[in-house]
């Protein structure tokens, strides 16, 4: 069964649903999990959990789910997680604290993406789901809101640090989401009734003294002005302390910063760039896209006019290119089962190469001695190739490997050199990267 994983899809915002609830220690735990699946199958619909994720992948089953949690162990603590193998995409965790801890129940839910919600009918659901949850299940607090604003917003910390967080959890209104479930103890700490009288969309009081509060009827538009006015309005009602004004402000930078943002990334290295962006954290995307728009990477400066070259001083030039060749190799052995493509020694293999060491934070993730002696002679020899094979680049060898040089039309390059600039940092795979050396070279080469 291939589960979808939300970090393999189009980077896009999604549905987080946090549910913070206790369940009776004294009751089977099989018996007194069963309300818990049967709500989520009555209301889950589109987005209902068909692999239950253990010591091993199950078709789901609420029976799958209880041999699940048996297998990690009924000691303390027990957990399994829920996916999906069809669109939209889910990610769920269902974890246990068992006597001798105090018995809770943790859920967290993840449907991408959150475009999904757009209807009205599917946030009902949500709604009617958590409610019911709810009822059922104790809670202490529920939340469930767009991912990438949540992210936003600080949380789960809200700016403190993670000792605070554990011991307080959210003991006070340190914001208002989209769907909201405030239990008796956060309830009683605002005052019952003002809280029953928070202007939003459906305000409930529930029979075992929790709050249920909606501030707008559907979640994909949580960032329109109106439905940020609604927040504004709920949060600032619920903490009078909070100045309104300065709330809204709040809400619409968060909306400025998760607005798309075109890509107008520096011609040499867009396809690379895509790539950095990718690998943002979703509410990040847009404000990283924004930086990379106005960034400029340095000019290469690892050349000299032709006329100037350093001539060669080996004394046998056929065993100096032999020589980098194998050095070459040494980084085919090194990226091959990674990047692929490095077999194949062509400019697009830079790029990938470029976006390997970038990601894998090379010259920060190994040893210095071993990047210098191996990684960075590797690396400007297969440059180098590339440069030859495809540009009717010629060697220009030397004893020293930082002077050996590429011909290329009137230019001479330093292939060494770059490699040497290259590898110094994360920030360095940028601004010297392989990909943009090629791509200058290339334009000179007439």
């Amino acid at each position: 069964m291939k589960v979808l994983e939300l970090g393999d899809m189009t980077p896009e915002d999604s549905l987080k649903l946090i549910f913070d609830g206790a369940f009776n220690p004294r009751a089977e735990l099989e018996r007194e999990l069963e309300p818990f699946l049967r709500i989520l199958e009555e209301h889950a619909a589109e987005w209902m959990p068909d692999v239950i994720n253990g010591k091993r992948r199950r078709k789901y089953t609420r029976a799958a789910v209880w041999k699940a949690l048996e297998e990690q162990g009924l000691d303390r603590y027990t957990f399994c997680g829920l996916g999906r193998t069809k669109w939209p995409a889910l990610d769920m965790f269902l974890g246990l604290y068992l006597p001798p801890l105090q018995p809770r129940l943790d859920i967290m839910v993840e449907v991408k993406p959150l475009s999904f919600f757009e209807e009205a009918g599917r946030c009902h659901h949500v709604v009617e789901m958590v409610r019911a949850w709810a009822l059922r299940y104790p809670v202490a607090y529920a939340m469930a809101h767009s991912t990438d604003d949540r992210a936003l917003t600080g949380a789960p910390d809200f700016g403190r640090d993670d000792e605070t967080r554990r011991r307080d959890g959210f003991d006070k209104i340190y914001e208002v989401f989209w769907l909201n479930v405030f239990g008796p103890k956060l309830v009683e700490t605002v005052g019952r009734e003002r809280m029953l009288s928070t202007p939003a969309h459906r305000v409930e009081e529930l029979p075992n003294g929790s709050v249920l509060l909606v501030t707008w009827p559907t979640v994909a538009d949580f960032a329109s002005k109106e439905a940020r006015l609604a927040q504004a309005r709920a949060h600032a009602h619920l903490r009078p302390d909070l100045d309104f004004d300065t709330v809204l402000r709040t809400l619409h930078e968060r909306s400025a910063m998760l607005m798309p943002v075109e890509p107008r990334f520096h011609p040499d290295l867009g396809p690379l760039l895509s790539r950095v962006v990718d690998r943002a954290a979703s509410h990040e995307r847009q404000r990283r896209i924004a930086e990379l728009n106005v960034w400029q990477p340095p000019e290469p400066d690892e050349w000299r006019p032709a006329a100037s070259a350093l001539p060669a001083d080996v004394e046998d030039p056929e065993r100096a290119l032999e020589h980098y060749s194998q050095l070459a190799e040494h980084l085919v052995a090194l990226l091959h089962s990674e990047v692929p493509s490095v077999f194949e020694a062509t400019p697009e293999s830079l790029t990938d190469a470029d976006f390997y060491f970038w990601h894998e934070e090379f010259p920060t993730s190994r040893l210095r001695e071993t990047i210098d002696e191996h990684a960075v002679p590797a690396i400007g020899a297969y440059l180098g190739e590339v440069l030859v094979r495809h540009l009717g680049g010629r060697w220009i060898p030397r004893q020293k490997l930082e002077e050996a040089q590429v011909r290329v039309g009137n230019r001479v390059w330093f292939p060494f050199a770059r490699a040497r600039h290259y590898m110094r940092s994360r920030q360095s795979l940028l601004d010297h990267s392989l990909t943009q050396l090629y791509r200058m070279a290339e334009r000179h080469r007439g």
